[in-house]
């Protein structure tokens, strides 16, 4: 896949317990050779036109990426073999059309995804200093010519690597590399010729040799001077399915930030794909974006799927919700919503993949052929009250509820309103309710419709939405009512009581620095002396940890209890909280927190509203 990208062998890889990845391009992964063609050097281009100084990714960044329609097997778009949409022609056409039809709306990148440098039968072309240089039949007038007509219209080039030194590139060991006297490409790499990255078609480079950070800085100097705004790196771990020391490109991208420092051209640096979140704070360090997922596209007759691999996003987006911020963003890959059947998804499905991506703050590009735009996936597109969500300074939305078929998700905004998403995941039409009381507030709120452009009036205490199979809504709320008195109860109070496995543990992100876990096959968490005033459902807000989504039975008093899914808060030091709706009595009760037969989050506390 492109994140998966081009080397990807059918059925190679396969996602922690789901489905397999579709296979992608087959190749002859070895079969390249350093070929002498003439260098595109830097120092002798001429000068691209000035950069833009606005701060790199101080917001998601909006635009078109080939790839979608480069995997796509839909009628037409590959007649002359998988993956052959990719071509200098194509690339103008599409630069084209966004500059006409998004471009006001905020859509200012085009991205030229893997297959650049290589002929249909992808065979690579490198030149005389190991770089990967223009295929001639794809890019006749090469790529600097490219981001030339991309700037014309106003636009930002973004262009495309795997990590690591292409085995094409090494030639035999002897081929030098662009300025830096006496390095040649067998100093870059480690002498076993180790491989890297998430398809192995790469050895591995060695930075305890200088000469490895030269042949970064060689790749970024040519990238500059053909004028490049944007880099996607792909296949960089530890994450792309690969772990372990070969696969940890952390020195990489870190050597790629310190090239672009110094090539004379500022150029935006995303990571590709599935990366692993115990690296974020590596991610975020040196690079401006990270793909925390598998590819989008279906690589089947249409662009994308629902199940293959929309909907994977809102189990793994939670995670990642407090990493990202100015500087770096969480990519959720590309907004294929724009082309109707060539999409392969329901209206419904287009508008929650758009939502999705929005309250997450992920960067909006789209993969479609932006010739063939519907009207509804231009009103997609161009709904400035949605992209504003992507684009304004609020945190990034997280699951407000548990995460099962129906879902809540929402953040607090600047102006003290919120944004609320409801989304019904199930293959059955159903009613979602957001609760006021989940964004600790109760009475009347006023709620604006973002993607009907409409205000809808006053609603108090909640709404709730009959939504179609995988559909969705989307808001902005502003309370015109109070703050409920609440009462907070720690779990690891000596009040309440642990059986089984459950003990107490430390906890610095907890509220009194602890919290109770070990919730596993049987252990359980009771609080007793819940107090309230009066019979009725109550709002209870649940703080809690968990490195990955654990599911939980919870009750109250002797009720039989529900299960639910708490998402992930990304590891298991950081605390965040969900809401579950429970019947309580007036005067005292318990709430129960039961693992069952499985693996349940850590529990930090409970805040109970006094009265309904």
């Amino acid at each position: 896949m492109r994140s998966s990208s081009y080397f990807a062998m059918p059925g190679a890889a396969q996602r922690s317990g789901r489905r397999s990845i579709r296979a992608v391009l087959v190749l002859a992964l070895t079969a390249g050779v350093a070929t002498a063609v003439p260098a595109a050097q830097a120092d002798t281009n001429a000068p691209a036109p000035p950069p833009d100084t606005t701060p790199i990714a101080a917001k998601p960044y909006m635009g078109w990426s080939s790839w979608s329609m480069q995997s796509s097997k839909y009628p037409g778009l590959n007649p002359d073999g998988d993956y052959s949409y990719l071509t200098e022609a194509n690339v103008l056409k599409q630069t084209d059309a966004l500059a006409a039809k998004l471009k006001k709306y905020g859509y200012d990148h085009v991205n030229i995804d893997a297959g650049w440098w290589m002929d249909k039968n992808w065979k690579t072309g490198f030149d005389q200093y190991g770089r990967q240089t223009p295929d001639p039949v794809r890019f006749p007038h090469g790529m600097k010519s490219v981001a030339d007509h991309i700037h014309s219209k106003g636009l930002k080039a973004g262009i495309y690597l795997p990590v690591g030194l292409e085995k094409g590139a090494y030639g035999d060991g002897k081929v030098p590399i662009w300025n830096a006297a006496g390095c040649t490409t067998a100093d870059v790499v480690y002498s076993d010729l180790r491989t890297t990255n998430g398809w192995d078609n790469a050895y591995k480079l060695n930075f305890d040799n200088p000469c490895a950070q030269k042949y970064i800085d060689s790749q970024a100097q040519q990238f500059a001077g053909w004028g490049y705004d944007f880099l996607k790196l792909d296949g960089v771990g530890p994450g792309s399915f690969k772990s372990g020391d070969n696969y940890n490109n952390v020195p990489d991208v870190a050597a790629w930030q310190k090239a672009i420092a110094s090539a004379g051209r500022p150029i935006h640096l995303e990571l590709s794909w599935s990366l692993d979140i115990g690296h974020a704070a590596d991610w975020k360090k040196y690079s401006n974006g990270w793909r925390i997922d598998t590819d989008v596209e279906c690589y089947c007759n249409t662009l994308v799927t629902w199940e293959n691999s929309v909907d994977d996003r809102w189990d793994d987006a939670p995670a990642w919700s407090n990493k990202a911020g100015p500087g770096g963003w969480n990519d959720l890959d590309a907004i294929d919503v724009g082309n109707g059947e060539m999409d392969g998804l329901t209206k419904a499905e287009r508008q929650s993949y758009m939502t999705l991506w929005a309250i997450n703050k992920s960067p909006l590009f789209t993969g479609d052929d932006l010739t063939r735009l519907d009207s509804y996936g231009v009103s997609l597109l161009t709904n400035k009250e949605v992209i504003a969500v992507d684009q304004n300074d609020s945190p990034v939305a997280r699951p407000v509820t548990p995460v099962g078929d129906q879902q809540v998700w929402g953040t607090k905004n600047a102006d003290g309103s919120y944004t609320v998403a409801l989304f019904n995941l199930g293959d059955s039409p159903a009613s979602v309710t957001a609760h006021w009381a989940s964004f600790g507030f109760t009475g009347n709120a006023s709620v604006r419709d973002l993607w009907n452009k409409a205000n809808l009036g006053t609603y108090k205490n909640k709404i709730t939405e009959a939504l179609p199979a995988h559909g969705s809504r989307l808001f902005t709320i502003k309370s015109d009512g109070s703050t409920p008195t609440t009462t907070s109860y720690e779990a690891e109070d000596p009040a309440n009581t642990l059986s089984g496995n459950a003990s107490i543990a430390g906890c610095d992100d907890c509220s009194g620095g602890k919290k109770v876990g070990n919730l596993y096959l049987g252990g359980k968490l009771r609080f007793n002396d819940i107090t309230v005033k009066k019979d009725g459902i109550y709002t209870v807000k649940v703080a809690y940890v968990s490195g990955d989504p654990r599911s939980v039975t919870v009750f109250s008093n002797s009720g039989n209890g529900t299960s639910e899914k708490f998402p992930s808060t990304g590891d298991w030091s950081t605390a965040e909280t969900v809401s579950v709706q429970l019947a309580l009595k007036a005067g005292t009760n318990t709430i129960t927190f039961d693992s069952g037969n499985g693996y349940a989050p850590d529990i930090d506390r409970i805040v109970v509203p006094q009265s309904v």
